[in-house]
C-alpha cells in the first residue's frame, strides 16, 4: 500500500487557482459544497473571506473557504471576532475515500490557529444526511451543538463547532 501523502493547506494563489477550479466532486455532492468556481471567485472578491487549497504532496486535491466576518450560521450569532466559519469544504472525487478529509480538516484548524491566533472558534453547517462529512468533522474535533439550521437547499443542517488554539490547533 502506498504511503499516505503529505497534506498541507495554503491560501489559493494565482498559480493554484486553475487547479482549484478543476476540482470535481462525486455526483450529488455539489448540493453540499456548492460550485467550486463560484466559491473561489466569491472568496477572492470578499476581503473577509479566504480561499484555501488542500494539497497532497504539492498537488491540489481540495478546497475550502474561511469567512472571518462575524456572521450568523444558525440561530446563534457568531458575532465574536474570535470566530471563523468553514464553508465549501471538499476533496476532489479522485481523492475521496482515502481517509484524507479528517487529516485535511486538522491541517485547516492548525493553519488558522497559526496564522490567526486570535481566532478561537471554528463553526460550520453540515447537511444532516451527509453522514460521511459529519464523521470526518467529528474526527477532527468538531462537535454538534444540538442546533439544526433549516432553509438550505440541502435540507436541515447540523451546526458544528470546534475550539481552536492550544494543543489541538
Amino acid at each position: 500500500m502506498p504511503a499516505a501523502p503529505a497534506l498541507r493547506v495554503a491560501p489559493v494563489t494565482p498559480q493554484l487557482a486553475d487547479a482549484v477550479r478543476a476540482l470535481r466532486v462525486a455526483p450529488g455532492q455539489t448540493i453540499h459544497v456548492g460550485d467550486v468556481s463560484f466559491n473561489l471567485a466569491d472568496a477572492e472578491a470578499n476581503p473577509d473571506s479566504e480561499a484555501m487549497a488542500i494539497l497532497a504532496d504539492d498537488r491540489v486535491i481540495g478546497f475550502y473557504r474561511l469567512d472571518y466576518q462575524p456572521t450568523v450560521v444558525a440561530r446563534i450569532s457568531l458575532r465574536s471576532a474570535a470566530a471563523v466559519v468553514l464553508r465549501a469544504f471538499l476533496l476532489d472525487r479522485a481523492w475521496q475515500g482515502r481517509g484524507l478529509a479528517g487529516r485535511a480538516l486538522l491541517a485547516c484548524c492548525r493553519d488558522v490557529s497559526l496564522r490567526h491566533p486570535r481566532r478561537r472558534l471554528m463553526a460550520l453547517n453540515v447537511d444532516c444526511r451527509n453522514v460521511v462529512a459529519v464523521r470526518a468533522y467529528r474526527q477532527a474535533g468538531f462537535v454538534g451543538c444540538g442546533e439544526l439550521v433549516f432553509g438550505g437547499s440541502a435540507g436541515p443542517q447540523h451546526l458544528m463547532l470546534r475550539q481552536l488554539g492550544g494543543a489541538r490547533g
